[in-house]
């Protein structure tokens, strides 16, 4: 019996063997470079914020048009049918952006502009103009015409009205 009295003695005085030693370290570390990532995703997230809207509002100032030296030229009214239906008829009344400088005539330009406008408005369609977008396709090709037109010397037309009956 001494012999398992000497075994139970050591036994007792050897420590279990733990089953996770170093997790408490570890998860110290982790914890650690968890919080020094937050950190630093936070601090490069605020900078690239700050250098996104400087950019985005360099480029709302850039691509604003500047309009010094330019005249408004009314046109004269554009009244005419559609090409499909053709019982609808349209009227349009715009005007449009001009240099000062370069333009010498623009009453005479105007006038070329409103019959380009005439001739383009017999082509479209009631489905081509109908809604925001086709509004909005409509002044720009109206607009690209008129600086062709006038060789560049227009820089915006401007729909004033726009009338379908």
């Amino acid at each position: 019996m001494a012999e398992d009295d000497i075994t139970d003695v050591e036994a007792a005085a050897v420590p279990a063997p733990q089953l996770f030693p170093s997790l408490l370290p570890w998860l110290i570390a982790m914890g650690g470079i968890s919080v020094l990532a937050i950190i630093i995703g936070a601090v490069v997230g605020l900078a690239m914020a700050s250098v996104a809207r400087r950019d985005a509002q360099a480029a709302v100032l850039a691509a604003q048009p500047t309009y010094s030296n330019v005249s408004l030229v009314d046109l004269p009214p554009v009244i005419t049918n559609l090409a499909d239906p053709t019982s609808a008829w349209v009227r349009l009344e715009a005007a449009v952006v001009v240099d000062k400088q370069t333009t010498t005539k623009p009453d005479v330009l105007g006038a070329e502009i409103a019959d380009d406008i005439l001739g383009f408005m017999k082509t479209l369609s009631l489905s081509q103009i109908g809604g925001a977008s086709g509004l909005q396709h409509l002044r720009e090709d109206l607009s690209e015409r008129a600086s062709i037109r006038s060789q560049g010397h227009v820089r915006e037309l401007i729909i004033q009205t726009l009338v379908v009956q």
